[in-house]
């Protein structure tokens, strides 16, 4: 196993990642910045070149500006490949990396999932009416990768399967056709899923989702699926009580490392594609909060309801707030939350600011 916190990042934490926050990371290392573009506000859009080997790994991350986990487990990706240590000399000997950190750079400083047109540019990839989008097709093209490695973030709402337990991280082999056939292509990526997923049960067991396979000709995974290149989709997920995303990240850092393990080793075959449909699938059974008899506190409230609280994530001041929300009400009996307030009286909430705000939103809830 591999000692994760020599490799951490310090300089970058919690969920606002813009362009200007890993720069201390990108310059320490004299890293050469290869110009691929820029985006629709004219920012430059760099990518990185690491190692000499064969095998071509291409690696891009805030593709949607407010999911920045995966730009933080890269970072420490960065440094472990700087490190002294033995893997990592053996990876830059077998592979090289094309690696893209933030691909949205103004959606990343927005804190908004699309670019500065409104645009999803995981939902251009048919059109490619976005310069960033233009950015990375003309990179994969020049790269010729082996692997895509395409990182991204989920909403807490997802469980691992019907289980009370959150999906950490979660996969996909995305798919290349409407019939989700599992095309050779399609079962590589599925392989090396397997293996990130062997290794993370020993951290963390039951926690490892499998993304839902829908095909969608507009996004990139399945565009690079189907045009012969093994994808790997990464989703960042909620660890208990870590909504900066620091658990994550090192489990998400840990799972970069082991896939290029896989690939310099040459071990891929090694596991079985039936194992990767042995992944639960991700459900959508999570709240941030769930308050249970709310009629205790608010009479507006019928008996046997609750209540279902998500919280909206705000920019202010370069900090994202979470902000309570309430998203649903009614039995609620399948559902979870990161949280549960069992109401007995007020006395429940222990007044720190977010749970006054949770407590004022019950309290005027109908009114």
């Amino acid at each position: 196993m591999i000692d994760y916190s020599p490799f951490k990042e310090e300089t970058i934490k919690g969920r606002y990642i813009n362009v200007k926050s890993i720069t201390p990371c990108l310059t320490k290392f004299s890293l050469s910045p290869i110009h691929i573009g820029d985006s629709a506000d004219g920012v430059p859009i760099h990518a990185y070149k690491l190692g000499a080997g064969k095998k071509k790994v291409l690696i891009w991350s805030q593709m949607h500006g407010n999911e920045s986990t995966t730009t933080k487990a890269v970072c420490d990706m960065i440094n472990f490949l700087h490190s002294d240590d033995e893997l990592a000399s053996f990876i830059l000997l077998h592979c090289t990396l094309m690696v893209v950190p933030i691909l949205n750079p103004d959606g990343a400083f927005l804190y908004t999932r699309e670019n500065i047109n409104k645009v999803d540019l995981n939902r251009d990839a048919k059109n490619l009416s976005q310069p960033e989008s233009n950015a990375l097709r003309s990179l994969f093209n020049s790269f010729e990768p082996d692997f895509c490695f395409n990182m991204h973030d989920q909403r807490t709402l997802f469980s691992a399967g019907k289980v009370k337990k959150p999906a950490t991280v979660s996969f996909l082999s995305p798919a290349s056709d409407k019939v989700r056939h599992i095309t050779p292509t399609r079962e590589v990526a599925m392989k090396l899923i397997v293996a990130m997923n062997s290794m993370l049960q020993s951290y963390i067991p039951g926690q490892v989702g499998r993304y839902d396979d829908g095909f969608n000709e507009n996004c990139v995974g399945d565009t690079f699926q189907k045009l012969g290149v093994p994808t790997v989709l990464f989703e960042s997920g909620h660890y208990p009580e870590d909504y900066g995303r620091e658990k994550t990240r090192e489990y998400v850092f840990l799972s970069i490392i082991e896939a290029l393990k896989t690939i310099a080793n040459n071990e891929v075959d090694n596991y079985k594609t039936g194992d990767y449909f042995s992944i639960p699938g991700n459900q959508k059974l999570f709240f941030d909060v769930l308050i249970n008899n709310p009629e205790v506190v608010n009479a507006n409230i019928k008996g046997g309801q609750s209540i279902g609280i998500r919280y909206k994530e705000v920019l202010e001041n370069g900090k994202i707030i979470f902000k309570p929300e309430i998203v649903e009400i009614g039995p609620l009996e399948e559902f979870y939350g990161h949280q549960t307030i069992e109401c007995i009286d007020t006395k429940d909430f222990g007044f720190t600011p977010q749970q006054k705000e949770i407590l004022d939103l019950l309290l005027n809830f109908n009114k």
